[in-house]
C-alpha cells in the first residue's frame, strides 16, 4: 500500500504542464494627455536709451514703477511679479576710419541703453489680452514670450501613468504570445516625464499698439505625457 502511495504524486505531475522560467521580456509604453492651461507667464519690460547711463536708468525706473503699478491694479498679486532681467550697456559706434597705421580705429561709446525685464504670472487668461495690451500702453516695449502651464499637473501625469502601463502591458503580452509564453512577475519600472508646450512667442510693442483692442491670444491646449518602461518575467509551459 505504501508503494502504490508513493507512485501516485508522480503520476499525477508526470501529466501536468510545468511552467518554466524563460527570461524576461522589457517593453516601453506610453501615456498622453491633452489639457487647456490655467496660467500664463509673460516676459515683459521697458528698455530706455539716455546720453548717459544715469540719465537712461531714471527713465527706465520711472517707466518700470508705472508697469508694475499698472500690473497691479489689473489684479495681478506681488508674488506674481519677478524680476528677471537688468542690465545697463553703452551704445557703440562704428568707424570705417583707420588710424596712421592702418588699424581700425576703436569705436566710440554714443549714450547708454537700460534694459528692466519682469517675469509676470497670470492665472486669469481671460484677463490675459488685457494685460498685454495695457502693459504696452503704459510702456512696456520688451515683450519677449507669453508661454502657457497647468498649474497642478499631478492628476493628469497620473491619468497619463495609467495609459503609459496599459501600452506596454499590451505589447508586452503580445510579445509574450508569439514567443509561446506568458508575462509573470514585474522585474522593474521606470519612467520618464514629457511636457509638450507651445513654444514662447515674441511680442514687439508699437506705438499705435496704445489705442488698439486688447491682445488676441489662443491658449491651446498642452500635451502631458509619460513613457514608462516596464519588464516582466517571462513563462513558457514545459510538459
Amino acid at each position: 500500500m505504501r508503494r502504490l502511495i508513493a507512485l501516485v504524486p508522480f503520476a499525477l505531475f508526470a501529466g501536468l504542464a510545468l511552467p518554466a522560467y524563460a527570461g524576461t521580456i522589457s517593453i516601453e509604453g506610453r501615456g498622453e494627455v491633452l489639457a487647456a492651461p490655467d496660467m500664463a507667464q509673460i516676459n515683459s519690460g521697458v528698455t530706455t536709451q539716455g546720453a548717459t547711463a544715469r540719465e537712461a536708468l531714471d527713465a527706465n525706473t520711472a517707466a518700470m514703477a508705472e508697469l508694475i503699478a499698472e500690473l497691479k491694479a489689473a489684479g495681478i498679486e506681488a508674488r506674481d511679479i519677478q524680476t528677471s532681467g537688468f542690465s545697463v550697456n553703452p551704445n557703440y559706434v562704428y568707424s570705417d576710419e583707420r588710424d596712421a597705421n592702418g588699424y581700425t580705429l576703436a569705436p566710440k561709446i554714443n549714450g547708454y541703453q537700460v534694459s528692466n525685464t519682469v517675469t509676470v504670472t497670470v492665472r486669469q487668461l481671460d484677463a490675459l489680452g488685457s494685460i498685454l495690451d495695457k502693459s504696452v500702453t503704459v510702456g512696456a516695449n520688451t515683450v519677449n514670450g507669453v508661454s502657457f502651464a497647468v498649474a497642478d499637473p499631478s492628476g493628469l501625469y497620473d491619468e497619463a501613468r495609467k495609459a503609459a502601463f496599459a501600452d506596454a502591458r499590451a505589447k508586452a503580452e503580445l510579445y509574450a504570445a508569439a514567443a509561446g509564453g506568458t508575462l509573470d512577475d514585474i522585474v522593474s519600472i521606470s519612467e520618464t516625464q514629457g511636457f509638450n508646450a507651445p513654444q514662447p512667442y515674441p511680442m514687439y510693442a508699437r506705438a499705435d499698439m496704445a489705442a488698439s483692442a486688447p491682445v488676441p491670444v489662443e491658449a491651446g491646449e498642452l500635451a502631458f505625457a509619460i513613457n514608462v518602461n516596464v519588464q516582466w518575467e517571462l513563462e513558457t509551459d514545459a510538459q
